[in-house]
């Protein structure tokens, strides 16, 4: 992986020319990532976010969102916008997911510490970043019809499933209390810093997709995590903490239960895409504990038609199968 064309002046300009390059293991989009390190131990990450794929900008105006209400985010300590790099503060390589996957025995505190992030944004005044509305909430569920369904070869009536969804998430603009929310809030985008293990804080990035929208939606994100196993009774009780902390309303379980479906239906169809269209068949490894979260999603009382809709459509034996052409797992 070369890094981005026009990074040595970039870094020559901010001081840090003689530093050492190398490459970090970037996320699902355009985006890439590397490590500088200088001759004094000093380190950095480079985000190189190439127009026209990717805009720095929404990143730039989050971190600094976030940090001004106290929360830890990458300081910006160079940009270059017309290329689309960013000298950005490193919060090292320790996720909450590696992290947990070593200790086991610290899981709870480290995820009152994660939930804890959400509890104060609530009561926030919401970043400056686009709504998250119904013509958003469709876009994503569509994901799986216009991805998932043709790799399964599977026909459906989509109109049907149009519907069933606008009157499901019409419900959602009912709820008055608006949040920022990250989108993309899980143990591997939270990072235990050095000095923060022990509950003086965590490390947040990816970040620059943010919208303003339900406060349930980020605890969705973090409690059904595609990339690690939350037990229902850890998902019980960190749920329970974050009411309690904010006196959310009656409806609120319900709207979890009705994001989490849509989440959950959003990233299936996403890792199908990014298996078929971006050749990146790992993701289909996540597919079963996707099917998992939204199994326990849709048996909500609320969520009946559209659990007949997947009974109907996606039965159980073709959730648990790969796409044809896949790669075994």
């Amino acid at each position: 992986m070369q890094p981005p064309e026009g990074l040595d002046i970039f870094l020559d300009g901010l001081g840090w020319g003689n530093a050492v390059i190398t490459p970090v293991a970037g996320d699902a989009s355009f985006r890439r990532y590397f490590r500088a390190e200088r001759r004094d131990g000093r380190r950095a990450i480079i985000m190189d976010a190439p127009p026209p794929h990717e805009d720095p900008r929404p990143f730039i105006n989050l971190a600094k969102y976030l940090i001004q209400l106290g929360l830890r985010a990458p300081a910006i300590w160079g940009q270059d916008l017309e290329r689309g790099i960013l000298l950005l503060e490193d919060f090292g390589d320790m996720q909450m997911r590696m992290y947990l996957d070593e200790n086991p025995q610290e899981e709870r505190d480290i995820y009152r510490q994660a939930i804890g992030a959400l509890i104060q944004l609530s009561d926030k005044p919401p970043a400056p970043v686009p709504p998250y509305d119904m013509d958003a909430y469709m876009r994503e569920v569509r994901l799986l019809t216009e991805w998932y369904m043709p790799a399964m070869n599977l026909p459906f009536d989509e109109a049907e499933y149009e519907e069933l969804w606008k009157s499901a998430l019409v419900a959602l603009a009912q709820e008055k209390r608006k949040v920022t929310v990250l989108r993309d809030y899980h143990s591997e985008n939270i990072m235990l810093l050095d000095n923060a293990r022990k509950g003086a804080g965590q490390g947040i990035i990816d970040f620059q997709d943010a919208l303003v929208g339900h406060p349930a939606y980020d605890l969705v994100s973090i409690l059904q995590d595609a990339r690690r196993d939350v037990s229902p009774e850890l998902e019980r009780e960190m749920l329970e903490y974050y009411q309690d902390q904010t006196g959310a309303g009656a409806d609120f379980e319900y709207h979890y239960a009705l994001l989490g479906a849509q989440r959950n239906t959003k990233i299936i169809g996403i890792f199908t895409r990014l298996w078929k269209r971006d050749g990146k068949a790992r993701y289909l490894d996540f597919l079963p504990r996707m099917w998992g979260l939204l199994e326990r999603d849709l048996e909500h009382s609320g969520l009946t038609e559209i659990k007949y809709w997947f009974d109907h459509n996606i039965p159980s034996q073709i959730r648990h199968s790969r796409p044809e052409g896949a790669p075994p797992a």
